[in-house]
């Protein structure tokens, strides 16, 4: 038996969605960062105990979510990809 605890989930913005990212409200920017890496931990959480992440199903199969962040005008897709422990973003909208 091993005492290796399993890699952390992380999160991943593709490159389309950072870019656009920079250009948006410091503010808004450092805040939609901080909600996408508290996801990582929630969303890894719930699929390590074999729960639903959150957010708005997009797939049959149990992968690909929708969710806004608290409080602000930022939408966004994410993809679960358990085989790396990985919370990988497409695509975030902001509605500003």
């Amino acid at each position: 038996m091993s005492d290796e605890q399993p890699r952390r989930w992380t999160v991943y913005t593709e490159e389309v969605p950072a870019t656009d990212m920079l250009d948006w409200p410091p503010d808004l920017a450092k805040k939609t960062v901080s909600f996408f890496l508290a996801l990582a931990l929630e969303a890894g959480a719930a699929v390590d105990a074999g729960r639903r992440p959150p957010g708005d199903p997009m797939d049959d199969i149990g992968l690909r979510y929708s969710l806004q962040v608290d409080g602000e005008p930022v939408l966004f897709e994410y993809e679960v990809v358990p085989e790396v422990r990985e919370i990988r973003i497409p695509v975030v909208v902001w509605f500003g």
